[in-house]
């Protein structure tokens, strides 16, 4: 059952013995005490956006991220494709989507990729007041949890619209860094799958955020050569958790805490 986020704020708590984003707050009398919030990678807090394009790094690493799933014929086929080579990605998944295609949710959360929230229903956040956006974070945050266990850990606004203050917020009320990215091949363009891949493999640097839709069947079938060349440069592939350095999302140990509004 997924509570009405005007009612219930959703935090996130987890195992003392793993490093994890902490919301401040008071936890439920039942709970241990909330610790305080931890010191988040530099360019996570740096300035008031609390947004993450990149990541300087000197080795080749990067984060493929796939935002608007899951849908279900093409995400299956992707899980495949990583699969074969052995790479784990970032799912930015709509909240909407995973009630009708649950099974395949927890495929990709126990294959070991990171799953996201990208709101529940895919509104333009910038034209929303805080309250708006707060809900659809929150209906998907639980969501998410509902379906695979463990509650999402960074947030990507739809359209990448979301405006300074309103990421601060996001921020400061669920600890949720807004991911953006910083190689876009346009591929909601449908400009083909060559073209696709050209745009990553050319844009693509070590510590990028890599942007692709897992609904465009350009993109999955892109995938194969842009994956493979990337490879063949000496580029790795991480989570986006792991590309700002924190634990691999699928073996955390998080919980969700709620407490009245």
């Amino acid at each position: 059952m997924t509570h009405s986020p005007s009612r219930r704020q959703v935090l996130l708590a987890a195992s003392a013995t793993l490093a994890a984003p902490w919301l401040a707050g008071p936890a439920p009398a039942q709970q241990a005490p909330v610790p305080p919030a931890i010191t988040l990678p530099g360019e996570i807090t740096r300035g008031e956006q609390a947004t993450i394009t990149r990541v300087l790094s000197a080795r080749p690493v990067v984060a493929m991220t796939f935002d608007d799933g899951p849908h279900p014929s093409l995400t299956p086929q992707l899980l495949d494709i990583l699969a074969e080579r052995q790479i784990r990605a970032t799912f930015y998944m709509i909240g909407s989507r995973i009630p009708r295609q649950p099974e395949l949710t927890r495929r990709v959360a126990a294959a070991g990729h990171e799953i996201g929230n990208h709101t529940w229903s895919h509104p333009s956040l910038s034209g929303l007041g805080d309250a708006a956006i707060l809900s659809e974070l929150d209906r998907t945050t639980q969501v998410i949890f509902d379906t695979v266990g463990r509650p999402p850990v960074t947030m990507r606004p739809p359209y990448g619209n979301l405006n300074g203050r309103q990421r601060l917020m996001v921020f400061r009320a669920r600890n949720l860094p807004t991911v953006l990215w910083s190689v876009d091949p346009q591929d909601w363009r449908r400009p083909g799958a060559g073209v696709v891949a050209s745009r990553i493999v050319t844009a693509s640097h070590p510590g990028a955020v890599i942007l692709a839709h897992d609904i465009q069947s350009g993109t999955v079938s892109a995938m194969p050569s842009t994956l493979d060349t990337l490879i063949a440069r000496g580029y790795q592939f991480v989570t986006v958790s792991e590309l700002i350095g924190w634990p691999r999302w699928d073996r955390r140990r998080i919980r969700l805490v709620t407490r009245p509004a």
